[in-house]
């Protein structure tokens, strides 16, 4: 049996119908750009997250870099996030001219809420938590330290669509939220995408303004601004995907109860927890495992696929050198144990049991 870690042309044969008329939708319309598609995606995504609006942007990396643009975040300024993360959570703050101020991580693999205020000074200008794998963080004191020492949040969501803390969904909770809908992601297009969500009136319009080329009007170009917009083909597909989202995202928890129930006497695997008040998505399960390196070469031998998210904080990072002395022991000790396992939801219950005999077998349970 060979198992891929992610499924994308069984994905696309269960939706082609669907996917196949939101295509054909845009082709026969002639209009790609900053159209009704993208309009309707963008009023359906607020809807389903529980914002006023919803931004449209190229991918989730300029979602976080307009909202930082936004926010009038310049040179010299700190932003708080955390080390263990795709690089394009700092690499967002690179681009604005920002500091990244890195953060350790807590048992969820967030950034940890009580590390947060030794770390605010009077350059601190926002606070970037990311809700990584498919669960949010500790948002209630994160948003305690917002309120206490005036700045703003920007919520990093791009692997947590349609996760919630005390019923709100991410990307609700800041000034801003920020999705990528990466072909991966648990809202996946078929190319680079991504969105800004916010309740904020004045935010949204200059979020829209500085994603095309910094105009409210065509040729006015009030403020400086990127060319990151959402096509109206990625709009259409994404509008037909959003439908599945809450099924999909069913699927998922149940993979990943059947993962639990099956490597829960492994000694030698830690299981993901599920924060209390959080509703958890699974955009990855991911264990923590002694003796990885071995574990994931058997795998591969077995035929299935997998993957470390992250093998190298962002922080050990050659392009971050200036932080590469820093010291985040969590993080760096979490980074050399963590496997992702495949939960996309298409994958069945048979190779799910498969992955899970092969991890027993080489455990010799």
């Amino acid at each position: 049996m060979k198992i891929s870690f992610n499924n994308f042309k069984r994905q696309y044969k269960k939706r082609a119908e669907k996917i196949d008329s939101a295509v054909k939708r845009v082709l026969k319309s002639g209009h790609f750009i900053l159209g009704n598609e993208l309009a309707k995606f963008e009023d359906n995504f607020a809807d389903y997250i529980g914002t006023k609006h919803a931004i449209g942007v190229a991918n989730g990396l300029e979602a976080l870099q307009v909202s930082l643009m936004t926010l009038g975040i310049k040179e010299g300024d700190e932003i708080i996030t955390t080390s263990h993360s795709a690089v394009a959570t700092a690499l967002s703050i690179k681009a604005v001219g920002a500091k990244p101020v890195f953060v350790d991580i807590d048992d969820f693999y967030h950034i940890d809420a009580n590390k947060i205020e030794e770390k605010i000074n009077i350059r601190t200008k926002a606070i970037i938590p990311v809700h990584l794998y498919g669960q949010m963080t500790e948002i209630d004191k994160i948003l305690e330290l917002a309120v206490k020492y005036k700045i703003n949040i920007i919520e990093d969501c791009a692997q947590s669509h349609g996760a919630s803390y005390a019923n709100k969904k991410a990307g609700s909770f800041g000034a801003l939220g920020c999705f990528s809908f990466y072909p991966t992601k648990n809202l996946g297009a078929y190319g680079d995408a991504g969105a800004i969500t916010t309740s904020d009136d004045n935010l949204a319009e200059k979020c829209r303004m500085i994603r095309n080329y910094g105009q409210k009007n065509r040729y006015e170009h009030d403020i400086y601004g990127l060319n990151s917009r959402l096509d109206e083909l990625q709009a259409a597909i994404l509008s037909t995907e959003l439908t599945e989202l809450d099924k999909n995202n069913k699927r998922r928890k149940e993979i990943s109860k059947l993962y639990e129930k099956e490597l829960l006497n492994i000694k030698e695997i830690k299981l993901p927890k599920t924060r209390d008040g959080a509703s958890h998505v699974y955009h990855l399960f991911v264990i923590e495992s002694e003796r990885r390196k071995e574990l994931q070469i058997f795998l591969e031998k077995s035929g299935v696929a997998s993957l470390i998210h992250y093998p190298i904080p962002i922080h050990k990072q050659k392009c971050f050198a200036e932080c590469n002395s820093l010291k985040l022991p969590a993080t760096e000790k979490k980074s050399q144990r963590i496997l992702s396992l495949p939960i996309h939801p298409y994958l069945n219950d048979k190779e799910v049991l498969f992955i899970c005999k092969k991890i027993k077998n080489f455990y010799e349970i």
